[in-house]
């Protein structure tokens, strides 16, 4: 009896050992999906810095590109008396590259969803061999012929238009995790009156962001352009929140609250950006001085640029058609070609900052994203923000009463028959 005990004894630890053989343990697997999915989250960061090196280089080639030879870079825009030139043709050359190169990353991790296959590893690692390919994207451009340049210009317009488009969509989608995450009548277990608390905080915030716009940008009365876009914006937020409170929609308001204050930054920034007028500006622009304030304001737009780029390229959830609830360990954190794709559109988007949507007009150093086309573009962004919102509220009361109107339809046949 000893002898078979001994026997089935070593028929299990040499069982043991074929399977430590064959591949390692769950507990092995696990550490190793662990450690690449860190790679992996880490790696959004390093294509961050990629993107900022790129926003700074673009600066300094719109604002000092014209002290280099001409056959370098001979897309220059000047002011009327022929001084203050800045180089737009090195800020599209630039943009190009940064395009070239998320657009190849995109699609190369095409398609990867396993943290086991071998493009993750590509999209996680091999930095190496990226800076190059990245020094070659960036290269490339500046040996591409002047009208292929401005036929990129007219292009990006288009897409940093799509960029703004994919950022409102993971406006909306943070408004409606925080709608999950706060909103007691959705879920008891959480915390209703702190949600209650930053609808009031966001409130208090658009009514006043409001009041001082009129103060700041509307004192005149032959300042109708800015009356009128302030009186816009109030009329949009209070349409916004009368029907979120309405009965029959009943999305609470908190989310309302943050796209209210939303738009009331996006009216800002569209007054922001008009060419300076000091009859309709309190605040007087020093658009002549190169002061600490001027710079310290464009190094914080640069820093917003990549962080909406940054935000919206990690927030691949929000533009899937398909939700899949359910994942599994070795499930890649978040969609690779989708971040690269958003980080191109992106770098159009910064091309069409720095030279104020316009391919031949000239702008002031230390300026980015002023001009009336800048500023007709975030009202248009405005209105489109406000709009996409009040579908998402309406939208299940619409379809509800279509439901109810088929159903009646289907019942009064069945009554005729």
């Amino acid at each position: 009896m000893e002898s078979v005990d001994n026997i089935v004894e070593e028929i299990d630890r040499s069982c043991g050992d074929e399977l430590r053989l064959e591949g390692p343990s769950i507990n092995q697997k696990s550490d190793i999906y662990s450690s690449k999915r860190k790679q992996s989250l880490e790696a959004r960061y390093v294509y961050g810095c990629i993107f900022l090196i790129t926003n700074i280089l673009a600066w300094l080639f719109r604002d000092y590109g014209h002290k280099l030879p001409q056959c370098l870079l001979s897309k220059r825009v000047c002011g009327a008396e022929g001084n203050n030139c800045v180089d737009a043709g090195g800020v599209l050359r630039l943009s190009l590259g940064c395009f070239i190169f998320f657009s190849f990353m995109g699609a190369t991790t095409w398609g990867v969803h396993k943290l086991q296959e071998v493009r993750n590893s590509w999209h996680s690692n091999w930095w190496a061999s990226k800076c190059l390919i990245y020094l070659l994207s960036i290269a490339v451009p500046f040996i591409i012929s002047e009208n292929v340049i401005q036929l990129y210009g007219e292009i990006a317009r288009i897409g940093a238009g799509i960029f703004l488009l994919l950022q409102l969509i993971s406006m909306i989608h943070f408004l409606s995790w925080c709608d999950s995450q706060w909103i007691s009548d959705l879920q008891p277990n959480k915390c209703g009156l702190f949600g209650l608390f930053l609808s009031t905080i966001f409130c208090i915030a658009s009514f006043f962001g409001i009041i001082m716009m009129y103060y700041v940008y509307a004192l005149d009365s032959t300042c109708i352009i800015n009356i009128f876009i302030i009186t816009w914006t109030a009329a949009l937020v209070t349409v916004i929140m009368m029907v979120s409170l309405h009965s029959k929609v009943n999305a609470g308001l908190l989310s309302s609250a943050i796209m209210g204050s939303y738009i009331v930054f996006l009216c800002w920034s569209a007054i922001h950006s008009e060419p300076p007028m000091e009859k309709c500006n309190k605040r007087k622009r020093m658009v002549d001085r190169d002061d600490m304030t001027t710079i310290l304001s464009f190094f914080i737009a640069i820093g917003a640029i990549v962080m909406a780029t940054f935000s919206t390229g990690t927030d691949s959830n929000s533009f899937q058609f398909k939700k899949n609830e359910v994942q599994s360990a070795d499930d890649a954190p978040y969609n690779y070609a989708t971040f690269h794709f958003i980080f191109s559109m992106g770098s159009m988007y910064f091309a069409m900052l720095f030279i104020n949507w316009q391919l031949n007009q000239p702008t002031k150093k230390w300026s980015i994203d002023v001009g009336w086309v800048s500023t007709w573009i975030k009202i248009a962004n405005e209105c489109l923000a406000a709009s996409i919102y009040l579908w998402k509220l309406m939208y299940p009361l619409i379809m509800k009463g279509t439901a109810i109107s088929h159903e009646e339809f289907v019942q009064n046949a069945n009554n005729s028959v």
